[in-house]
């Protein structure tokens, strides 16, 4: 009874999956559907039009967010991220993290997804095929062609997956795709693992060598998009023992308890094709986590508190129930998945510390139907029931192993997204109780029409929440609702507010961000900037002291208290900050140019505190803003500063050197052809100045500046005409400059004395 015999040439061969004397599973397969067929009465769709009607349903779903911003993490991992620069090398994507950094660096997310990086994927439609295969098993005729697809029960589940709202986050946000291709090529492996099994021999059936290997592969590329993918080697493992294979738990705990002498006869141990490909497995699975632990720098990333503060108490005890009490919460998801958060860390869920805690109620119930479920999927003597309830039990709890804090430490709470796998596994449960109420209920339509309720209400949510990911003002708004206490939350409106330049509602929300959260230094940081720009800043001062006193290698916080500083004339202190920042992180152009502006005040007399003579100091600033162009080639700022400053202390002909270098770089920088057209003209070269000064106009015709050193270079030049033309110009853009009223009082006095010579 445990040989491999589910898939003879012949229907009159197979065997049942179950223990002998009890209905075939052909009939069981058939009655599952027919049972559907009571709750969903519609015409059998061929495959091709079931995945049609699945395709447009999902897109019904979520077309709301086709054309939505990037929000919350797609700013790190496409916006900002290096990888996807034009200038970054192919090459580098394969030791990055999939947010850009490297992944042997201790700031490292450890997230090693290059295939993800490169391209882009869709998902529902192949669930038809998926589920085909969950229902209605693995049975060929003689020519080949698998028997009982399970039309209805497929794509009802396939319904299910589609229209799920707790999938919007893999959907909507770009950043989702890493789950979307994972769940791609995770499926695929499972089903180049099925095809393994359709070949058949005279001595019975035995599995193609290549379709497993076929199967390792995509698992492999599966983890190269997202770390769960190498759960379907796991899944793979399971379908081969418990249904290929047909170990039956309860047979084997009833012999064991009876001493059966047959057990040593065992059928599965004896199999020399099944452990061939478990061991295929294990080594494959750990040489895959053997390369990817050497690539990430063989330590795992670094998390904190407020990321997941489970993790971090002390009482085994305590993470325990908290740990349970967040599968309560995910699986709660993806039962009733109305109340989502894009994040739901820092204060969400407040721990629990006690077992009186009225919560822990979750937990019991959690346990008490994963429990009953396992129980029935390991030793009920229907086999069929067997199959698909371990099917459903295998696809909803293996691929969210790596999510569960079992193995490591995750940096979540609750994610949404790592339930995107798992809820291939919900649907088939789902679907088969459905099948189930209808086969033991007289009330079909009462059932019929909560199925049908259940996929409109989810249709109607998933367009609601896939309107929310559309922008980032909209996402974030919506999480107040759900999660209140989170101060990430309150952080990133305050942030999208100070964007948008509305820096008294932003302030409101940074400070009751670092009120749920004192330690919040990405909160201080923020809020310090808008203070500091208000010019309060002491208190700017205070709240950026405190968040380099808790995190000390908070290089930006560093940099901003070096300015606030700088702004309260506490040069030596300002300059120590700058310094700091340089030293936590290395690369850091915008800080080289502060720490180039600070030491260049050293001319100025208020600043005779500083240790350095005036000439050193421009030797410092200079090259504080020649490293931050060289980290930064584009930084428009530095470039001008240097050019200005050499222009200043009469070095014209290095500043000249310095402007033709950088619109070499940035060759559209009105603001560099500006500067260097100014020190052009004082080298008399008139042709190229006045060249440089009208491109530069061109681009922005409104800079009064522009036009009043226009013609201060057409006064120098002798052409006054244009000269008295440019500075009129200016000063009707700039009533106020008194440089251009003096420069275009003493042309008009020049013209009216060249006018009294003629007469």
């Amino acid at each position: 009874m445990h040989e491999e015999n589910v898939l003879r040439n012949r229907i009159p061969n197979q065997h049942n999956a179950g223990a002998g004397g009890h209905q075939p599973a052909v009939f069981r397969m058939a009655e599952l559907d027919a049972d559907l067929d009571r709750i969903l009465p519609s015409p059998v769709l061929p495959p091709f039009w079931a995945k049609l009607v699945v395709g447009l349903v999902a897109i019904v779903c979520f077309a709301r967010s086709y054309d939505g911003d990037f929000v919350f993490d797609d700013s790190e991992a496409i916006v900002n991220n290096k990888d996807l620069q034009a200038e970054t090398p192919l090459g580098d994507l394969w030791h990055h993290d999939f947010w850009g950094s490297r992944l042997s660096s201790n700031t490292s997310h450890k997230s090693y997804r290059p295939l993800t990086v490169l391209t882009f994927s869709g998902i529902s439609v192949l669930m038809v095929d998926v589920f085909s295969v969950l229902f209605g098993g693995l049975q060929y005729t003689s020519k080949g062609r698998r028997l009982h697809l399970a039309p209805r029960a497929s794509l009802l589940a396939a319904l299910l997956f589609a229209v799920h709202p707790v999938h919007t986050e893999c959907v909507a946000g770009v950043v989702g795709r890493a789950d979307l291709l994972c769940a791609l090529f995770f499926l695929l492996s499972f089903l180049g693992y099925c095809k393994a099994f359709r070949e058949s021999t005279k001595e019975g059936t035995h599995s193609s060598t290549f379709w497993v290997l076929l199967s390792i592969f995509l698992g492999a590329v599966a983890m190269l998009c997202k770390e769960q993918g190498i759960t379907v080697l796991g899944l793979n493992a399971v379908f081969d023992i418990l249904v290929i294979g047909k170990f039956n738990v309860l047979e084997i705990v009833q012999k064991v308890l009876h001493k059966d002498k047959s057990l040593e006869n065992l059928g599965m141990l004896r199999n020399g094709g099944l452990l061939f490909r478990m061991t295929l497995l294990t080594s494959s699975g750990a040489g895959m986590l053997y390369v990817r632990w050497r690539i990430m720098g063989t330590g795992p990333p670094a998390f904190t508190e407020v990321d997941n503060p489970a993790s971090f108490a002390d009482s085994v005890l305590v993470r325990a129930i908290n740990y349970n009490y967040y599968y309560s919460l995910n699986a709660w998801l993806l039962l009733c998945p109305w109340w989502l958060c894009f994040d739901w860390s820092m204060g969400c869920i407040p721990l629990i510390k006690s077992v009186s805690d009225w919560r822990v109620i979750a937990l019991a119930a959690l346990w008490f139907c994963l429990i009953g479920l396992i129980c029935q999927a390991l030793c009920s003597e229907d086999g069929h029931k067997r199959r698909i309830l371990t099917l459903g039990l295998g696809f909803l709890v293996i691929p969210f192993l790596p999510a569960s804090n079992l193995f490591f430490r995750v940096g979540f709470v609750v994610a949404e997204r790592v339930l995107y796998l798992p809820s291939v596994g919900y649907c088939v449960l789902l679907t088969f109780g459905f099948a189930a109420l209808s086969k033991h209920t007289k009330k079909k339509k009462l059932i019929a029409a909560v199925v049908l309720g259940i996929v409109l209400i989810n249709m109607l949510r998933c367009v609601v929440r896939s309107g929310q990911w559309r922008s980032e003002e909209q996402l974030f708004r919506s999480a107040l609702s759900v999660c209140p206490l989170n101060a990430k939350v309150h952080y990133n409106i305050g942030k999208n507010l100070a964007d948008k330049g509305n820096q008294t509602a932003a302030i409101r929300y940074y400070r009751e961000a670092v009120r749920l959260n004192p330690k919040y230094v990405h909160a201080m940081n923020n809020l310090g900037n808008i203070l500091k720009e208000r010019n309060e800043l002491q208190e700017a001062e205070e709240l950026l002291s405190l968040a380099v006193q808790i995190q000390p290698d908070f290089a930006a916080a560093w940099m901003n208290l070096g300015i606030v500083q700088n702004s309260l004339k506490r040069f030596e202190a300002a300059e120590q900050s700058y310094r700091t920042a340089i030293k936590h992180r290395r690369k850091y152009p915008d800080c080289y140019y502060n720490l180039g502006r600070l030491t260049q005040a050293g001319r100025d007399p208020e600043t005779t505190l500083h240790k350095y003579a005036d000439l050193n100091r421009h030797v410092d600033a200079l090259n504080a803003w020649r490293n931050a162009t060289v980290l930064k080639p584009e930084h428009s700022l530095a470039w001008n500063n240097m050019i200005i400053l050499l222009d200043n202390t009469g070095n014209l002909a290095q500043a000249e050197a310095v402007g033709r270098e950088a619109l070499g770089l940035i060759p559209n920088d009105h603001s560099l052809m500006f500067s260097l057209a100014n020190v052009l003209g004082k080298s008399q070269k008139y042709k190229e100045s006045e060249a440089l000064f009208l491109k530069a106009i061109k681009a922005n015709p409104n800079a009064a500046s522009y036009h009043g050193n226009l013609a201060v270079l057409y006064h120098r030049w002798g052409h006054l005409d244009l000269a008295k033309k440019h500075y009129e110009i200016s000063l009707q853009l700039d009533p106020t400059a008194s440089g251009t009223k003096e420069n275009y009082g003493l042309l008009r006095r020049k013209l009216e004395q060249m006018q009294k010579k003629d007469v």
